[in-house]
């Protein structure tokens, strides 16, 4: 006999319940191109939504504060074991709950306020968790940030050196949210050894291109290496801290009791199945097709007149510069997302254009490649973004290109997702 505390969604709350559907149809029916977004699998979702979103566990395994975690050590140790053989790490962290707590740990760990740290700045591809001055990490450290080249705009290690050298950072942070080409970790950590500071590494966004084997890797190189597991992973929305094991201490007590309660079990559970399914050959060929999707997109709109920053990407994401075109970079979105396409606009390097209103927008492919979409499809996603920028007011002409993506959606199913 069921409960009567019990019913489901669709009888417990309606509104939320057809919201929800809404979403699952939206994911469906649309070409999903923002960098930061995946499809998670099912079995990533079963895990995220099972039994253990009841549980409290504050502390580490073994070493709980609270009874009962016969099954949620075995969970996070699992988790811990998966991910130390997919990176090589020696020593990893699961509880963060989110990338930027992950970030805001590795300052707690190793900083006291007021401390100088270096990252690349915002309007250069960084992420505002790297010192910007809108952030906590910008206000109660004295951040000093580099940039890119005007030139290639690629980013100008012989500044990092020169800023290093005069400013001896606390911390150094190489990792991006919008810049589309490899990192060269070995140089980071030149500079980080000749000043003395503790190298970051943010993979956020490429964690799941390193563990694919199609980026560098930083593990083994920045003392500390910080990530979301969603992303080019693919896992929950939920953070990880891998580092070295002579910093696991510090990173630890950072993260608890330093910043958070009791960790997310459902997410931890989550998280081990994604590295679960990271190691699997058919994994290493899905990075490698997030960068080739990427790359042929990128070709695909250069050949049309956009402005590709930097040329093309390694990654998996491509900035695009739209001035070309005679619209903006929020006028593109804002019409590509009513003919089905959805990115976010955003600034290119040494943007003339106010952030909320920018000059370009910034484009990923794991979204369409889990899907199963190849690079033929990148052709026509080129085109219907170059036919948008050509009316992008024109609401019958929108309407049209959301059938065609529509239908093109269907014929590439998204995994977890029942329609």
């Amino acid at each position: 006999m069921s409960s009567p505390f019990d019913p489901a969604l669709t009888e417990s709350d309606p509104v939320i319940a057809r919201l929800i559907a809404a979403e699952n149809n939206r994911e469906n029916d649309k070409v999903r191109l923002i960098a930061s977004e995946n499809y998670a699998s099912r079995a990533v979702m079963e895990a995220t939504g099972s039994v253990l979103t009841n549980k409290y566990s504050e502390g580490y395994a073994h070493k709980r504060y609270y009874e009962g975690q016969q099954v949620v050590d075995q969970v996070e140790e699992l988790a811990i074991a998966r991910l130390k053989a997919l990176f090589g790490a020696e020593h990893v962290n699961v509880q963060p709950y989110s990338g930027s707590p992950a970030n805001l740990a590795v300052y707690f760990a190793f900083c006291q306020p007021g401390d100088t740290i270096m990252g690349l700045g915002l309007p250069a591809g960084g992420h505002l968790t790297h010192g910007h001055s809108v952030s906590i990490t910008g206000k109660y450290f004295k951040s000093v940030q580099y940039g890119v080249k005007k030139d290639d705009h690629r980013i100008d290690l012989d500044q990092v050196r020169s800023l290093a050298r005069e400013h001896k950072p606390k911390l150094l942070w190489c990792g991006t949210t919008a810049y589309p080409r490899t990192l060269d970790f070995a140089a980071f950590r030149a500079i980080a050894d000749e000043v003395g500071a503790i190298l970051v590494a943010d993979i956020a966004h490429i964690s799941g291109l390193v563990c694919g084997g199609v980026h560098p890797s930083p593990v083994g190189i920045a003392d500390v290496v910080t990530s979301t597991t969603h992303k080019t992973f693919r896992g929950p929305r939920g953070g990880m801290i891998l580092c070295k094991q002579q910093h696991a201490a510090a990173i630890d007590r950072a993260v608890f009791p330093g910043l958070q309660g009791g960790p997310h079990n459902h997410v931890t559970a989550a998280i081990a199945v994604a590295a679960n399914e990271a190691a699997r050959p058919e994994f290493k060929e899905y990075a490698r097709s997030i960068v080739e999707n990427a790359q042929a997109l990128g070709a695909g709109l250069a050949a049309k007149g956009f402005g590709v920053v930097t040329g093309g990407t390694d990654n998996h994401l491509l900035l695009v510069d739209v001035t070309s075109k005679g619209v903006t970079g929020k006028q593109l979105a804002q019409a590509l997302d009513k003919a089905g396409i959805v990115l976010n606009y955003n600034s290119v390097p040494f943007d003339p254009r106010k952030p909320f209103d920018p000059s370009g927008v910034r484009i990923g492919t794991p979204a369409v490649t889990t899907r199963g979409m190849g690079k033929d499809v990148m052709g026509r996603i080129a085109d219907w973004i170059d036919r948008v920028t050509q009316a992008p007011g024109d609401e019958a002409g929108l309407a049209k290109i959301a059938g065609e993506v529509k239908e093109l959606c269907g014929k590439y199913p998204a995994p977890g997702i029942r329609v």
